[in-house]
């Protein structure tokens, strides 16, 4: 097995030139081989590997992977390398979302291992701190123990430094403004909110309207800090091809970046629709 390797320039340019032909940047997030062979061959343009992949695929909800079970880098860095980069053909590209928070990796060596496995992309996200809001308890006990997104914000800027493609991904405007101004990413996504849907999915309470809402808010601030970064718009209503397409049209995004949308939703309904038809055929009658 030989995994084909992208640089940054030239990922970057079939980006805009895919934007300048009239055709959306499509980001997806997955934790198996199998699922990463169909987003690329669907056209994927990036393929997304993060910690709660694969307890996601094991039946859990993605907000599992914040209970101490599992060594976050270890489990990406294993995964992305052995499951999902080998998969693929190499017409998509490998993001891979980071712990920059990891007290016991120094994020240079997590970002020198990926890079040589061969992921171009980097975000913040999966875990991040930007998950939790700011004036609950535990955010106030989790950065008062140096677990902060200025952590984050400076492995983006050594994923920069490194040739990577860095992904920005906050959770409110504040963090937005914050992370654009520190990082400077190449690309911007605001986090709506966990993905609506299927057996484990939470039901944030945002309309498709209000995620086109609050995503175009965030975008305005990433734009006006960095008029050429490239803007996704990613969860809460976020749940089908016909949700992306009004975000779309009703944002200044420039694509759509999945996760359960693309994985877990559409496995659960095709699973329990065959397995449905399996359980209901009958036996001859004697």
């Amino acid at each position: 097995m030989i995994v084909k390797r992208h640089t940054r320039e030239e990922v970057l340019a079939r980006l805009h030139k895919k934007i300048k032909s009239g055709k959306p940047i499509f980001v997806a997030a997955c934790g198996t081989g199998l699922v990463a062979k169909c987003l690329e061959k669907a056209g994927a343009d990036f393929i997304v590997t993060f910690s709660g992949a694969r307890l996601r695929n094991n039946g859990w909800g993605t907000m599992s992977q914040w209970w101490p079970i599992l060594d976050s880098n270890q489990q990406v860095m294993e995964n992305t390398a052995q499951d999902i980069i080998t998969s693929l053909k190499g017409e998509a590209a490998v993001l891979t979302c980071v712990q920059a928070n990891d007290p016991l990796r120094d994020m240079y060596l997590v970002l020198e291992f990926l890079q040589k496995v061969g992921v171009i992309g980097i975000s913040h996200v999966g875990p991040s701190i930007g998950y939790y809001e700011k004036d609950s308890l535990m955010y106030k006990v989790l950065t008062k123990a140096g677990i902060t997104l200025e952590s984050e914000i400076e492995m983006l800027k050594l994923a920069r430094e490194m040739g990577f493609i860095t992904f920005g991904m906050p959770f409110d405007l504040e963090d937005a403004e914050q992370i654009m101004k520190g990082a400077m990413p190449d690309a911007f996504c605001f986090h709506a909110g966990t993905t609506k849907g299927g057996l484990v999915g939470f039901d944030t309470p945002y309309t498709v309207e209000e995620t086109a809402q609050r995503t175009e808010e965030a975008n305005k601030i990433a734009l006006k800090i960095k008029p050429d970064v490239l803007l996704l718009a990613h969860g809460a209503a976020l749940e089908t091809p016909k949700e992306g397409q009004y975000i779309l049209d009703h944002t200044s995004c420039h694509g759509v970046w999945t996760g359960s949308a693309t994985e877990r939703i559409p496995i659960e309904r095709a699973v329990l629709e065959t397995a449905g038809e399996f359980a209901n055929i009958t036996l001859k009658t004697k």
